[in-house]
């Protein structure tokens, strides 16, 4: 859609001229509407929903934010409610209930016809975060004595009820999924043919008590724009769509990324989240993160009577110390992206312990030649590090090798011990990291310090 055709159908909102709107908005999809209601006052979108069929409407609902289908749901009358909750996809459906107070959600699970109340609270009544949350019971299912006709004839007459038709589900009497078969199968096969003829008896299925990531993985792995979900017992209970993976799949990246970044999950998006809810969920985080930090004026304070020896010290203190943070934030990013997408499992964590020891030993060197280079090269021209220059840049070369490695193996192993406490590996922010590795990284730096300028400048 045209920025032109935009701004006409706002000029017709604006003005409320209902007949020529109805006649544009007909031809658009529900997210065309949806894009150019979502930030009207709701008044406005109470107007243009009240001007499209039952299922435009529904479509466009699908498309808006959660808090706009909240308050429009409260603004129209409760006959188009329901009509528009009843028009939705089963999964779509349990997605806005979950979000919902259970009093709304009474409210409006009882708009619902019986069939479709009883459906939404057969969904709901999954754990949250599992498969069975996100299917829906659309599906098409056949039997393996049919012939290619009759499903053709089955598709053509129950299709249009079904989520998806790519995938054909083939079962036995007791509903116990048997197969899935791709619709171009069906369209080459002989008519006559029963489709135990074609049928392989392989299949890929969730069930519905799996996680939702592990959905994702298996999405990932066979690249499927629907799988089965079967029971405990193998009977098909329902299908999950690629739609709700991707759009499950956005979200916990999106979780993910704030908890990496030390803030709380956000329930909305940033620009609908009240400002002192924002500040709520940044500000537990800053302040832990400060007491955090206190220990590193501790820890400096420790080592005051070799500073006030050795000045030159605290020149390079904020080198080492962020170099340290660097590295470590480096590594539990790496390692946390790798356990979100099923790289790296718990068993794995010698192998990445070794393979974070080498990687923080070379890297260290690396940073521990340029801070060596930079003391040789100044010294060159001034007398800024005194005669003892060449102990000094061996501290900053030796100093940089510890930092960067213990920061690196603790921003490595982090995430697997707190998922092997049963903790998001998320939570082991970067800033989180940065500030342990800080404190340690004083410590490890004054020790070689020590432990190299004894005799001299300490």
């Amino acid at each position: 859609m045209t920025t032109h055709s935009i701004a006409t159908i706002n000029h017709l909102i604006k003005n409320k001229d209902t007949q020529t709107l109805i006649r544009v908005l007909g031809p658009l999809s529900g997210y065309e509407i949806a894009h150019i209601i979502v930030k009207r006052k709701v008044v406005d979108q109470v107007l243009v929903l009240s001007l499209l069929s039952t299922e435009q409407a529904s479509e466009t609902f699908e498309y808006l934010p959660f808090k706009v289908q909240k308050n429009l749901l409260k603004a129209i009358p409760t006959t188009q409610a329901a009509n528009i909750l009843v028009e939705m996809a089963p999964d779509d459906l349990t997605a806005f209930f979950e979000e919902l107070p259970q009093a709304l959600k009474n409210e409006y699970l009882n708009l619902l016809p019986k069939e479709e109340r009883d459906t939404a609270t057969h969904l709901l009544g999954y754990p949250e975060n599992t498969v069975g949350r996100m299917m829906t019971p659309d599906y098409l299912a056949i039997k393996m004595d049919w012939t290619i006709e009759k499903v053709l004839d089955y598709i053509r007459t129950y299709g249009h009820d079904s989520e998806t038709i790519n995938v054909i589900y083939v079962v036995d009497d007791h509903n116990i999924l048997l197969d899935d078969i791709k619709l171009k199968e069906f369209l080459f096969a002989p008519k006559d043919y029963q489709v135990h003829q074609i049928a392989d008896n392989k299949f890929v299925a969730l069930t519905d008590l799996d996680d939702s990531q592990k959905a994702i993985n298996i999405f990932k792995e066979y690249s499927r724009v629907a799988l089965p979900v079967i029971n405990a017992q193998g009977v098909l209970v329902g299908i999950v769509t690629i739609d709700d993976i991707l759009r499950l799949a956005s979200q916990n990246s999106t979780e993910e990324f704030q908890k990496i970044a030390a803030v709380e999950v956000l329930d909305e998006s940033y620009m609908d989240i009240p400002f002192f809810s924002l500040i709520k969920k940044r500000a537990r985080w800053l302040v832990l993160l400060f007491i955090g930090e206190m220990f590193t004026a501790t820890a400096m304070g420790f080592f005051e009577d070799e500073i006030s020896k050795a000045v030159v010290l605290a020149l390079f203190l904020p080198l080492i110390i962020s170099s340290g943070g660097n590295a470590g934030s480096q590594s539990s990013t790496l390692i946390i992206r790798a356990m979100a997408l099923g790289e790296v499992k718990l068993k794995d964590w010698w192998l990445i312990m070794r393979r974070e020891i080498l990687a923080g030993a070379l890297l260290g060197c690396f940073l521990g030649v340029v801070g060596f280079s930079r003391v040789t090269l100044w010294s060159a021209f001034s007398d800024v590090y005194g005669i003892h220059w060449l102990l000094i840049a061996f501290t900053i070369f030796f100093s940089l090798i510890g930092v960067v490695l213990w920061g690196s193996l603790s921003g490595s192993m982090l995430p697997f011990i707190l998922r092997r406490c049963g903790v998001d590996p998320a939570t082991s922010s970067a800033p989180l990291v940065a500030t342990l590795v800080d404190v340690t990284g004083i410590i490890i730096y004054f020790v070689i310090a020590m432990g190299i300028l004894k005799g001299t400048l300490l």
